[in-house]
């Protein structure tokens, strides 16, 4: 059963001079659809890649410290205040900072279409500073470092004193920041911004390849004007009118701004390392494609009418597995490459002495037998949404249950990419068993044509394997070979194996509920059984706990579910993200931030609880356009 709620994370904090480390949940999100920028409470960007989110970074602060480079613009004012908002369903933040000479605003965002006629050779940064009311004085820091801290840059000073540019180049990269002067002093360059009631600043920093000109400055005014209306245009488009509708806003366009405008492809996070155990070793980068999350959030939009979305990632998946889907990976790189080596970057010492860094991910060679039911799943979804089928869609689709069936009896890693011994994993079981049977439903339903009595064959015989090999004690199990639970378990009634109130399902949550909660929010799996081959321990998962919505609201435990949905929303941070776990001893995110798994998740419950008519319409995020 539920248990009593732990306060989320703070809001409108006094900001400190003191803290060394920042809060994971103190970080709000830029984004251009291209790579992304995340911006601590204290109003420094301490973590860009360039010219893609997989791209080394720029300012590496997030996992380290000032030396790992970050961009800082605050008040001088030590007991400086700060309180955050986005403007309305956009990805522009407004960062209002009260000090004890003034009142002023620093207005960050990414500019969307400013470089949509030069979209591989720029990408910008904009930072206004507002006077509101007296004077602010602002201290202003830049410490460039490229290829992950690995590259310190030659600097000069460029431009003229009415119109000064500093410019950095390393390598490849090259940076110009332009609107304010800056001294060096030690590897760093600081200077000071003083703004009165009335008056603003325009700061804009521009990444370009440095084999090329540095580009024209953006327009300001435009470029932010162009960036709101795209985003508003955008977010007017979500089709949703159930409860928490402030979070599933937010969370959908969470899911837009980790989605390449280019190439398609979803990434899981914009960020690598940051740690599922706090000092811990288990750090990993999300920065690619799982097949996995891009299917789920591809049907979360899919639900809330964005086909378009579909037919653009239908086209990335084409691209990315074309040839033997024998060959498929469970992830990939953003434009589809295949190799993402995992390598330690000790150039960065990790967030809060959490090491090693990680780039790259190993988990792309290993094998996960769900993968292919859920794009299987999500494109039955674009195909029921209205999708029309590609000269190559449906041939593809038909690989991949040759695939599956070629390789029915292999035990796999599942869903938590398991690095220990490979196992006949039940939710993976399942997941192909949903394979054949969105395969089957094509051609039913559809009119494809397809081996359809051998793949009815294959679904049946996974249906009774999973029934007595999956199945101990009257509930479902994690495996083969335990009599262990883990959340997976509680997607097996959201593809249609089971009914959400199956008397195997209720066991399977009466279990998990006595041994996965912790303080009311749900654990993966038990760490200490063994079975992911790690040492340590981590937090409750958020999408673990917002299946539990799902699965409360399906099997009629409608209070639960809504007050575990009230929890959840409250535990996202000032401007409305999510992390991908939560210390509930600590009140803090943990894991990498934001995750595309956790907002995804919480579009679903609220979904689900959508059905039910009484529910309350409750939110603890901010108001839509606030």
């Amino acid at each position: 059963m539920l248990q009593n709620s732990t306060s989320g994370p703070a809001r409108g904090r006094r900001v400190s001079l003191a803290d060394v480390v920042t809060p994971i949940e103190d970080y709000a999100l830029l984004s251009d659809c291209r790579t992304a920028a995340l911006v601590s409470r204290e109003g420094s960007i301490d973590w860009l890649c360039v010219p893609r989110f997989d791209s080394p970074s720029a300012f590496g602060a997030l996992l380290g410290g000032p030396d790992q480079g970050r961009w800082s613009l605050r008040p001088a004012d030590p007991a400086a205040t700060a309180t955050r908002r986005y403007d309305g369903d956009t990805f522009l933040l407004i960062t209002r900072w009260e000090t004890a000479t003034g009142v002023a605003e620093v207005h960050d965002v990414m500019p969307v279409d400013g470089h949509r006629h030069d979209v591989t050779r720029r990408i910008d940064v904009l930072r206004r500073v507002v006077g509101v009311s007296g004077e602010v004085v602002f201290d202003h820091e830049l410490r460039v470092r490229f290829d992950y801290a690995r590259a310190l840059p030659w600097m000069r000073q460029t431009g003229t004193h009415a119109a000064p540019e500093l410019t950095a180049i390393a390598g490849p990269d090259a940076l110009v920041v332009r609107g304010a002067a800056f001294r060096a002093d030690d590897h760093r360059h600081r200077g000071q911004v003083i703004v009165a009631a009335g008056e603003q600043v325009d700061i804009s920093l521009t990444w370009h390849p440095s084999h090329r000109k540095a580009p024209e400055a953006l327009d300001a005014d435009a470029a932010r004007a162009e960036t709101r209306e795209w985003w508003q245009d955008w977010a007017a488009r979500i089709d949703h009118n159930g409860p928490f509708e402030a979070s599933v806003v937010r969370s959908l366009l969470v899911l837009r701004a980790l989605s390449h405008r280019d190439t398609g492809g979803i990434v899981a996070a914009p960020t690598t390392s940051l740690p599922e155990q706090f000092g811990g070793a288990r750090n990993w980068d999300y920065r690619y494609v799982w097949l996995r999350d891009a299917a789920l959030t591809l049907q979360a939009l899919l639900e809330h009418g964005f086909v378009g979305v579909a037919h653009h990632w239908r086209e990335w998946l084409l691209r990315a597995i074309a040839g033997d889907a024998a060959d498929m990976q469970i992830m990939y790189g953003i434009g589809g490459e295949r190799e993402l080596p995992e390598h330690e970057m000790p150039s960065l010492p990790g967030y809060d002495g959490a090491s090693p860094v990680r780039v790259g991910n190993d988990a792309s060679g290993q094998y996960q037998a769900d993968v292919v039911g859920e794009v299987m799943v999500a494109l039955a979804a674009a195909r029921d949404a209205g999708l029309e089928e590609s000269h190559y869609s449906w041939p593809m689709e038909r690989a991949l249950l040759r695939e599956t069936g070629d390789r029915l009896e292999e035990p796999d890693n599942g869903i938590w990419e398991i690095r220990g011994e490979p196992r006949h994993f039940t939710h993976s079981r399942v997941m192909m068993w949903a394979a054949f049977d969105r395969g089957i439903r094509a051609v039913e339903e559809h009119g494809l044509k397809g081996p359809v009595d051998q793949w009815r064959r294959r679904r049946d015989t996974l249906r009774a394997q999973i029934d007595e090999h999956g199945v101990a004690e009257g509930r479902f199990v994690q495996h083969d070979a335990t009599t262990e639970v883990d959340a997976s378990l509680l997607l097996i009634p959201q593809v249609g194996y089971c009914a959400a109130d199956d008397p195997r399902m209720l066991a399977t949550v009466a279990e998990i509920e006595r041994t996965l909660l912790r303080d009311g929010l749900v654990r993966r799996y038990r760490t200490d059984t063994g079975v992911d081959g790690l040492e340590g321990d981590e937090h409750p998962f958020l999408a673990c706990s917002f299946w539990l919505v799902q699965q409360y609201a399906a099997s009629g435990r409608r209070d639960d579910a809504v007050a575990l949905m009230e929890r959840l929303c409250g535990l996202a941070n000032d401007v409305g993200l999510l992390s991908e776990e939560y210390d509930v001893e600590q009140h803090r995110h943990v894991g990498n931030t934001p995750q595309a798994f956790s907002h995804l998740a919480l579009v679903r419950a609220a979904d689900a609880l959508g059905v039910h008519r009484d529910a309350r319409p409750v939110s603890r995020s901010a108001p839509r356009g606030a």
